[in-house]
């Protein structure tokens, strides 16, 4: 085998940069955040570190040099362990179901309902309600819901609300809301200790079973989406904001996993979690619940755009005993992130 030239002793060093990244990545999900927190942000770039590695497994394989195998290795182990952050369609959606015995759930970050006017239009509020109404779930769940919903008579379609807030306008909580045509049978809040996020729940009757439905929203980033907003902070300060943003998720997923442990009935969880399927928040939450993109979606499975990339940081998880008969994620530009739906069944149903 002849040697490496020059540029390719280069290039195969910035390999076993991407590929230690890679390798790293593969830890994050299963070790707890407050012992890797330093690292926890590598979960944000997962996908884009699999790409620069497709592209070192490409370049040595037209060279025809078994340094592919370095890449190809980790690559095959982030695909089984893991899961794609892009799917091609082989998991067909179940069309054929009969939707007495079947549950559709959308959930969406709405962003205030566009209440502070970051999309430049002036009735964004009503053209949410129109596209919920169009799609008509049996349940949808709103982050950044739009105070005034409360009192409002919009989306009448549905019998029973449950619009939170205890936490909200005046206190600098962000309000969360549960809209459904299944009976409530009890609602409540979880609160994040020192957070403007929180997270709700209501028990649903649903066919003769009670389903308990979480609709969370995570710390948040707070970093704008433009190259500009990262070139203008330094490294330093970014990296410690990022790691106590990780901190603070890790506490919330904790708390939610600890109220989840104490349900005995079926349970849905929802909402936007800001991060990646990729990190142990994700994980924590998660446990062996199954998640709808992974089960039917397809694509990339965008809810948000960072830096002009397509990332999955809006989930519905469910638990085992439900199937997923399909999962939709919409190209509809009515906030920051993109709403996703799902279609359920309980196999007790079937």
């Amino acid at each position: 085998m002849r040697k490496l030239s020059f540029f390719d002793k280069i290039f195969f060093f910035l390999n076993i940069l991407a590929a230690l990244v890679l390798a790293i990545s593969l830890l994050i999900p299963y070790v707890p955040t407050k012992l890797l927190s330093s690292l926890s942000i590598v979960s944000l770039v997962v996908p884009f570190t699999v790409i620069v590695n497709l592209i070192f497994v490409f370049y040595w394989l037209l060279k025809r040099k078994r340094n592919f195998l370095l890449s190809g290795f980790l690559l095959l182990l982030w695909y089984i362990m893991l899961g794609p952050f892009y799917q091609f369609s082989s998991n067909e959606n179940r069309m054929d179901v009969d939707s007495d015995k079947s549950l559709s759930l959308m959930t969406f970050n709405a962003r205030g309902f566009n209440e502070l006017k970051q999309l430049n239009s002036n009735n964004i509020e009503n053209q949410i309600y129109d596209f919920v109404t169009k799609k008509n779930p049996d349940i949808v769940c709103f982050q950044e819901t739009y105070y005034a919903m409360k009192r409002n008579n919009a989306l009448n379609q549905y019998d029973y609300k449950f619009v939170d807030f205890i936490y909200g306008k005046y206190h600098g909580k962000v309000i969360q809301s549960v809209y459904s045509k299944f009976p409530i049978l009890k609602i409540d809040s979880i609160p994040f200790p020192n957070s403007s996020n929180n997270a709700i729940y209501v028990d649903v009757l649903y066919q003769k079973d009670t389903i308990r439905i979480y609709n969370l929203h995570l710390q948040s980033f707070r970093i704008v989406p433009g190259l500009r907003t990262v070139q203008n902070q330094e490294s330093a300060k970014l990296l410690k904001k990022s790691q106590s943003v990780m901190l603070k998720q890790y506490e919330q997923a904790s708390l939610i996993r600890e109220d989840m442990n104490s349900v005995n009935y079926n349970k849905i969880v929802v909402g936007d979690f800001n991060n990646t399927q990729y990190s142990n928040v994700y994980q924590v939450i998660k446990g062996e619940m199954k998640d709808s993109y992974l089960e039917k979606g397809k694509g990339f499975g965008r809810t948000y755009d960072l830096l002009k990339f397509p990332l999955r940081i809006d989930y519905i998880l469910v638990d085992p005993e439900f199937e997923v008969l399909s999962h939709q994620n919409f190209d509809v530009r009515l906030s920051d992130h993109y709403p996703i739906m799902a279609t359920l069944r309980l196999k007790s149903h079937q």
